[in-house]
C-alpha cells in the first residue's frame, strides 16, 4: 500500500469509546476516481468515512494521502493538505444566511467561484439572503455540497449527499462529480441511493457489521449483487 497520488487505507479499526464498528476495512481511491461506499444503516459506512476525514482516530490501520501517513493527522490539517470532509448530518449553520453558509470557509467571496454551481442549481442564487435554517434538508444538502465542491479538494469525502434532493438536482450532482474527476479529483461517496452512487462510481465497497462483504469494480458488479447485501 503506497498511497501515493492518491488515497489508500489498510485494515482500519475503531469506532467510539470501547465499541469497535469498523474492523479491518481497506480500499484505494487513485486521481480522478469515485469510491462508492454501500451498506444497510449502522454497519459503519459514516464512521469509516470520519477516520478518512480526521474526525475518528483508527485504533488499528493506516490511512495515506499523497504517500504520506495521515492516519492521526486532524481534520483541520487534512483539509490544508487538500482532503475534505462533508459529514451527514449538521452540514449548515442555521442562523447564518445561504451566502455567508458558501462563503464563511473561503478567504473571499469571490462569486465566480460559484458560477457554474449555480447554474446548476438555481436555487444558490434565488436564495442568497435566506436563513438556512428555514431551508428544506434537500435543500440544506445542495447548500453542502454546493460548499465542498467550491473548496475544489483533491479528495473529497461526502457522507450521504443525495438524501433529500430531489431527483433532477441528484443527476446534476452525479454530473458536476464526474466533471469534477475529469480534472483528476478523487471522492469517497458515502450514498445509500444504489442506483446513482453505481453510476458514477468507479469501485464499491459494500459493508456489513463494520465488514467489507463486497468490493469491486462498479462495472462488474451487478445490482443484485449488491443488493443482497442492503436487505434487513
Amino acid at each position: 500500500m503506497t498511497g501515493a497520488g492518491g488515497l489508500a487505507f489498510d485494515e482500519l479499526h475503531g469506532g467510539y469509546a470501547d465499541t469497535t464498528v469498523v474492523r479491518g476495512v481497506s480500499g484505494t481511491v487513485g486521481p480522478g476516481q469515485v469510491l462508492g461506499v454501500l451498506g444497510r444503516n449502522g454497519v459503519g459506512k459514516s464512521t469509516l468515512l470520519k477516520m478518512l476525514g480526521g474526525v475518528v482516530v483508527p485504533s488499528a490501520g493506516r490511512v495515506l494521502w499523497d504517500g504520506a501517513d495521515v492516519t492521526r493527522m486532524a481534520l483541520q490539517r487534512r483539509l490544508g493538505r487538500g482532503i475534505s470532509y462533508t459529514p451527514q448530518d449538521d452540514i449548515v449553520f442555521g442562523e447564518l444566511s445561504v451566502a455567508d453558509n458558501l462563503y464563511l470557509h473561503l478567504e473571499n467571496r469571490n462569486p465566480a467561484r460559484y458560477a457554474g454551481l449555480q447554474q446548476a442549481f438555481p436555487l444558490l442564487a434565488q436564495r442568497q439572503a435566506q436563513r438556512a435554517g428555514t431551508l428544506s434538508g434537500g435543500e440544506r444538502k445542495l447548500v453542502s455540497f454546493a460548499r465542498a465542491l467550491a473548496l475544489e479538494a483533491p479528495l473529497t469525502l461526502l457522507d450521504e449527499p443525495t438524501e433529500g434532493v430531489q431527483p433532477e438536482n441528484v443527476e446534476r450532482m452525479g454530473r458536476l462529480v464526474r466533471e469534477r474527476c475529469t480534472r483528476a479529483a478523487s471522492f469517497v461517496i458515502v450514498e445509500q441511493h444504489l442506483e446513482w452512487v453505481m453510476s458514477i462510481a468507479d469501485t464499491l465497497l459494500v459493508l456489513d457489521h463494520g465488514e467489507v462483504v463486497l468490493r469491486g469494480a462498479a462495472a462488474e458488479l451487478s445490482r443484485a449483487d449488491v443488493e443482497r447485501h442492503l436487505v434487513v
